[in-house]
């Protein structure tokens, strides 16, 4: 039998020990890395052969992983560096820029290509300094297809035409425009290529399970939109997509994503991982009519803004199996977030998160400290606000100059100091670190983030909602979680 050559392999690396520190043993999530599963569902669409290396979630070390590339001998390997969260691009590029050279050591003839928020961002640098053969600036598909086109024929010369490619030329750095968009979501994209995947080893947040902390597995991630048409300056989510955008998939082919997802793998634990979903009604709703009609029993969490929020829509929300909704609250004060396009008031935000309590739906609150404005004063105005919404979990995140957004200009404007490593925009890694405030040094800023979790989660009022909400056992998880001390070069 004639077994047909793999075309591409696609390389999710292992990350979590950089950037979860004891973390990312338990308590951390194992996202499926569904970037990776959109690229090989357009590329297998095309007729191709790929197939998907999750590194992270299959334990695999970084020499492991090159060792399985290499067994596969695939015409082209695409190192996947999107985040699992917004503006979790440039931590991964550590390790996947160990993957990279240990590859290019063991196999220096396998063509090799980076796609991703954080090569999107900063291109010709990371061609510049990684050990890869093409940088693809743009959301990825189109360039892949193209690429693997001028592989096939062997016309290395046609690479010119190759669209939002960065590549070496006679000592050169070469690009060309990037690709255009994807507009037919259903048809070019879909959901993701699952059947590749390790379903069994993917965990969902200790957060998101609260209602059932033993059942974190089986977990899954979609995508039913792309990108965010909104500019927050220190979000970098719309660096593949040139500037602000917002597609949308239909209901009909997101509720075929959930059937297979629920039929084939039994996951009940999903995460919608739109920067926004709660944003376009007739698409929530149409998707929530979906699986309201399939009489699901789901448990799922989505990305909201408080001015998003319609008070109409919550119980449909909830019904559908929206446990939780992520709010970017972001700052307590108002000049703060003014500095940062975030135009809602604190009563706007109180009023929000009141009613989605009042709907049965939990809050996870995202609030960050050392946005430009802030002072200790403001920052600890931010803390009390959170301590004062007791929401049933929060993210305390550092003001990052993340690569693609508007904050990473203006810390090279003001030479603010940024860090050595990629793993440094981690908010959990030992050399985190964060960018300095107009009045405030960096150091400050992440001592009073570190202490502000320790604060919140040791609150005995915010212990109190656990334990009433969740139970005894969940109350037990949370206070072992706060005994987990990060370990910090910069604080």
């Amino acid at each position: 039998m004639v077994h047909r050559p793999l075309d591409i392999v696609f390389v999710n690396p292992s990350t979590r020990s950089e950037i979860y520190q004891g973390l990312g043993n338990r308590l951390a999530a194992i996202e499926t890395p569904v970037w990776a599963g959109l690229l090989a569902k357009f590329a297998r669409k095309r007729g191709r052969s790929v197939a998907i290396l999750d590194a992270e979630a299959e334990g695999l070390t970084h020499k492991q992983a090159v060792q399985r590339v290499v067994e596969m001998r695939p015409k082209l390997v695409v190192i996947v560096i999107f985040g699992h969260q917004p503006s979790a691009s440039t931590q991964n590029m550590a390790a996947s820029g160990v993957v990279a050279r240990e590859l290019k050591n063991v196999a220096p003839d396998l063509p090799l290509l980076m796609v991703g928020g954080h090569p999107s961002a900063l291109p010709e640098r990371t061609l510049r300094e990684e050990a890869v053969d093409y940088v693809c600036q743009g959301e990825g598909p189109h360039t892949i297809e193209a690429l693997l086109q001028a592989i096939d024929g062997k016309r290395l010369e046609k690479l010119s035409e190759v669209p939002g490619l960065w590549y070496r030329r006679d000592g050169q750095l070469l690009s060309t425009p990037q690709a255009p968009l994807i507009q037919d979501m259903d048809g070019e994209l879909g959901g993701a290529a699952f059947d590749l995947l390790p379903m069994d080893r993917y965990r969902a947040h200790n957060w998101h399970c609260f209602d059932h902390i033993d059942e974190r597995e089986p977990y899954a991630s979609i995508y039913t939109t792309l990108g965010c048409p909104y500019k927050c300056s220190f979000c970098c989510i719309n660096a593949p997509f040139d500037g602000p955008s917002y597609r949308r998939r239909s209901p009909a082919s997101v509720i075929e994503e959930i059937d297979l997802l629920v039929s084939r793998y039994g996951v009940k634990n999903i995460k919608i991982a739109d920067e926004m979903f709660v944003l376009h009604m007739g698409h929530v709703e149409g998707i929530c009519d979906a699986i309201l009609a399939r009489g699901y029993a789901l448990n799922i969490w989505a990305y909201a803004r408080v001015d998003t929020v319609k008070p109409r829509i919550l119980d449909k929300l909830k019904r559908a199996g929206i446990r939780w909704l992520a709010l970017g609250i972001e700052s307590a004060s108002e000049h703060v977030r003014d500095g940062v396009d975030k135009e809602f008031g604190e009563e706007d935000i109180r009023n929000t998160v009141r009613q989605i309590k009042e709907a049965g739906i939990h809050v996870i609150g995202n609030y960050i400290f050392g946005l430009p404005d802030d002072t200790h004063e403001s920052m600890q105005q931010t803390l009390d606000m959170a301590i004062a919404l007791n929401c049933e979990f929060a993210n305390f995140y550092s003001a990052m100059a993340y690569p693609g957004s508007k904050l990473y200009g203006v810390a090279l404007e003001k030479g603010w100091p940024l860090p050595e490593r990629w793993s440094g925009y981690s908010q959990h890694a030992v050399d985190t670190l964060p960018l300095p405030t107009e009045h405030l040094p960096a150091s400050e800023v992440l001592r009073f983030r570190d202490k502000g979790f320790e604060i919140y989660f040791k609150n005995p009022r915010y212990l109190d909602l656990v334990e009433r909400k969740f139970g005894p056992k969940v109350l037990a998880h949370i206070r072992e979680m706060t005994q987990h001390k990060l370990v910090r070069r910069f604080a």
